[in-house]
């Protein structure tokens, strides 16, 4: 069994694989503070109903959470082959930028699972604390892309900031002219940052002469998805499934 760790800056996400099946998914928030110790007890208790890993892979956009985790596998699962995603490490993914260092491993990741799920080219949408828009070769190589504030972050910045706004669901609103505070949030929110993506993915479009395939992904795609007019396929565990390539790659 190969377990999968993508840790972003809201949430860590786990993944089990029994060879190239994903059966198994966690999500636990993301705690900046949290120790080796604290982690060895939240994934002993989430992997408890199951044999233990026989190998790892692992992708952090948080150093302090992935020092606490190398801390954690050296200790607890010293006899599990672990790979971390980073530098020296073999994705096979051409990363056609200025600074190759700069890009984010969660990136890189997508990337390389992207490529031969739904060819290219192609841009993959993360939903995360960032709008993430990576986009992607036909040969399969990293272009780059853009990034952008994420959703949630919006909210907390406008009950923040706004006297007389303040936090609301995520969720559909009735319509897009909205009749009340909370449906006019929710509608600027939501078709707002939905037309932010249609209109990111046209320009891609332009910029690369043809019209790339689409992928949603991240801990807000299942809504998004569903309100944006460019998104052609919803992948929610592309990294994991990402992270079990790179594994097969560096054995």
């Amino acid at each position: 069994m190969l377990l999968t760790v993508d840790v972003g800056n809201t949430n860590i996400v786990l993944g089990l694989f029994d060879g190239d099946h994903l059966f198994e998914s966690y999500r636990i928030k993301t705690d900046h503070r949290v120790t080796a110790d604290e982690l060895a007890l939240m994934f002993r208790g989430l992997l408890s109903e199951h044999p233990a890993p026989d190998g790892v892979a692992v992708c952090s956009t948080v150093p302090s959470v992935l020092d606490e985790l190398r801390r954690m596998f050296d200790r607890y699962f010293s006899d599990v082959p672990t790979v971390v995603v980073g530098p020296g490490v073999k994705t096979g993914v051409p990363l056609l930028y200025d600074n190759p260092r700069e890009v984010g491993p969660d990136r890189v990741v997508n990337t390389l699972a992207a490529h031969p799920l739904y060819g290219g080219p192609a841009v993959v949408v993360d939903f995360g604390t960032s709008t993430n828009f990576d986009v992607v070769s036909a040969k399969g190589e990293f272009l780059g892309g853009a990034l952008a504030p994420g959703i949630e972050i919006s909210v907390d910045a406008l009950a923040a900031r706004a006297a007389r706004l303040f936090k609301v669901e995520l969720v559909e609103p009735r319509s897009v002219i909205g009749k009340t505070t909370a449906e006019a949030l929710q509608s600027g929110l939501l078709y707002g940052f939905a037309g932010q993506v249609d209109g990111m993915v046209r320009r891609i479009a332009d910029e690369l002469g043809e019209r790339p395939v689409v992928l949603a992904t991240g801990g807000l795609s299942h809504l998004m998805f569903t309100v944006c007019e460019t998104l052609d396929h919803h992948e929610p565990d592309l990294t994991l499934l990402g992270l079990r390539l790179v594994y097969e790659r560096n054995r």
